[in-house]
């Protein structure tokens, strides 16, 4: 049987939630456990995939927050049996390295996407090119940011981007508040694609640059690229499967 270990959000419902399944089926310790059972939001979920990084541990999220896009349907009973059956899905997380005003080099890991934004009242200006090529010589935005398939449904599709299949193999290019160009509204990537934006008018135009929970400010490039040498796993029951949800969130009214 697999052993479980239970992490929970700081929230009331969160911590109620940890100590009941813990009664229940035993305090395990996160460091040595085949599944984590991270009981909380979306946000937390993210949190715990990163605590996880570079152990081969699934991580299996119950809903104790609010939208649980990426979280199945809390229950207690028959835990072990259920996180047994469920399906594993594979997730490779975005690698950023930006490149400061100063010249230091800072490097953080997205699982749902990288983001750039303008930090002052004034536009941001960015020149876009993948795999070394220019392809947009300068956008002039709020911000812009690159998504994968998981993250997809979050930052990104609030900023109009699309949704992606989880197996599609594309990353989401998209801009937020363009003003210039003003029609483009983004590029769907090969998930293989290096994309670098280069900050125009840096020091006027100051941008921050942020991957999940690693925030850089007063960047000048920032490259992004899919890291296929980190895999993190997150479970779903089958009835449940993210692949399902993606599906189910473009038909929404």
């Amino acid at each position: 049987m697999l052993s479980l270990a239970f992490a929970a959000a700081d929230t009331p419902d969160a911590r109620e939630a940890k100590q009941r399944l813990e009664a229940r089926y035993g305090a395990g310790d996160p460091r040595l456990a085949d599944v984590v059972v991270a009981l909380g939001g979306d946000g937390f979920l993210l949190e715990t995939l990163h605590a996880t990084l570079g152990r081969p541990v699934a991580v299996y999220g119950m809903n104790r927050g609010s939208v649980g896009f990426l979280l199945n349907e809390y229950a207690e009973d028959g835990l072990p049996e259920r996180v047994a059956r469920a399906r594993r899905v594979p997730l490779h997380p975005l690698r950023m390295r930006a490149t400061k005003v100063s010249g230091e080099l800072v490097q953080g890991l997205a699982i749902n996407e990288v983001s750039l934004l303008r930090e002052t009242r004034q536009a941001a200006k960015l020149r876009i090119s993948i795999d070394g090529v220019v392809r947009l010589p300068e956008l002039i935005c709020d911000g812009c940011l690159l998504a994968t398939p998981a993250g997809s449904t979050a930052y990104n599709l609030s900023a109009h981007g699309p949704i992606v299949p989880l197996r599609a193999g594309i990353l989401a290019l998209t801009p937020i508040s363009a003003f210039r160009p003003r029609r483009w509204r983004g590029a769907l990537l090969p998930h293989e694609a290096r994309v670098s934006f280069e900050i125009l008018e840096a020091p006027k135009r100051p941008v921050s640059a942020v991957a999940d929970f690693t925030e850089v400010r007063d960047v000048v490039r920032v490259d992004v690229c899919e890291d296929r040498a980190v895999e993190l796993t997150l479970l779903f029951d089958p009835d449940q499967s993210l692949e399902e949800r993606i599906l189910k969130e473009q038909f929404l009214p």
